[in-house]
Formats: C-alpha cells, sequence, structure tokens
C-alpha cells in the first residue's frame, strides 16, 4: 500500500464508529501538530434555530438525518474554510460523516483540490455501533444503526480499519503508517 503524504487525513464513518477516538489518537502519535474538526462541530456552531428547521438539519426520532438549503450554505463555508486552513500550512485530520455517500466525498474532493488527502473509511459493525451509541447516551437512537454501511456506500477510501474489535489505537497506527 502506497503512502501519501497527507497535509488532510478524512476519517469517514457512521455515527459512534470510533472516529473521534482515532483522531484524538493520531494527535498523539503522529509528528507535528494535527488540529482535529469534525462535523459535530459544524452542528453545534449553528444557531439553534438551524438545528431543528427544515432548512437547516433535522434530527428525526429513528436516528435520520435530513438537511435542507441553509445548512448546506453552511456546510459548503465550513468546508472551503478547512480547505484554507491547510492550504495554510495546517494539518487536519476531518471527523466526518458522509450522509449524501459519494457526493458528500466530492464536495470534499473539490474544495480541497490538489491538496494532499489520506481518505479512510471507519467502519463499525451495526449493532456494535449501537451499543456504543446506547453507551453513550448523548445521540439519537438508531442513528449508529443507519449510519453504519450508509455512509461507505460509493465512497472511494485510501485505507478501510474496522472498530468493531479494533482498538482506535491500532487503527490509528494503521493510519499513521499511511500517512507519510
Amino acid at each position: 500500500m502506497a503512502r501519501v503524504a497527507a497535509q488532510v487525513i478524512v476519517l469517514n464513518g457512521g455515527s459512534s464508529s470510533g472516529k473521534t477516538a482515532i483522531a484524538r489518537c493520531l494527535q498523539a502519535i503522529l509528528p507535528d501538530p494535527w488540529l482535529t474538526l469534525g462535523t459535530d462541530m459544524l452542528v453545534e456552531a449553528m444557531p439553534a434555530a438551524m438545528q431543528e428547521s427544515a432548512s437547516g438539519i433535522e434530527f428525526a426520532g429513528d436516528g435520520g438525518i435530513s438537511v435542507g438549503p441553509q445548512f448546506r450554505a453552511v456546510e459548503a463555508a465550513w468546508i472551503a474554510g478547512i480547505a484554507a486552513m491547510a492550504r495554510a500550512g495546517a494539518r487536519i485530520i476531518v471527523d466526518e460523516v458522509f450522509l449524501g455517500q459519494a457526493a458528500s466525498q466530492q464536495r470534499w474532493v473539490t474544495a480541497l483540490g490538489d491538496l494532499p488527502v489520506l481518505w479512510v473509511g471507519v467502519r463499525c459493525d451495526g449493532a456494535e455501533a449501537a451499543r456504543r451509541e446506547q453507551a453513550r447516551g448523548d445521540r439519537v437512537t438508531g442513528m449508529a444503526r443507519s449510519q453504519a454501511d450508509l455512509v461507505h456506500q460509493g465512497v472511494t477510501y485510501d485505507l478501510e480499519v474496522d472498530t468493531t474489535s479494533a482498538p482506535a489505537q491500532e487503527c490509528a497506527r494503521a493510519i499513521a503508517g499511511r500517512a507519510a
């Protein structure tokens, strides 16, 4: 497997798949400082009015998520801002959930342009992700199971890791081994 002199590492996986834990481990083992920015931060930064509206983002009782035009506009600015930070020299780990599958990845590909990116799929069995979701208690029940496979459909990766039984540290070491 080829190594990538990454400026950006994109971790894509469903809710409760272990992306954030892997990102924290990567920050500890990679040389140079790496910033972690994720979709949860974007949602938390949005005004409350956008967090439960059809034009913003809505979380259904069954774990489904729908986004509207205001969300897409803010998301586009968020992605462009992260790309600008990387172009300015920051090394960035993106903690993402590609709800739009290949279209979500394409938004990032377009924004990141010629920056060196390591694309990583973070997989976790739906039942295990649901167990973690329940234990966390801070997610809408059903989100983890519904996203476990959905977010990977049509997405292309340089590397995939599976956190169903592998700890975050082990997955991070595998990723770090590919990020030159």
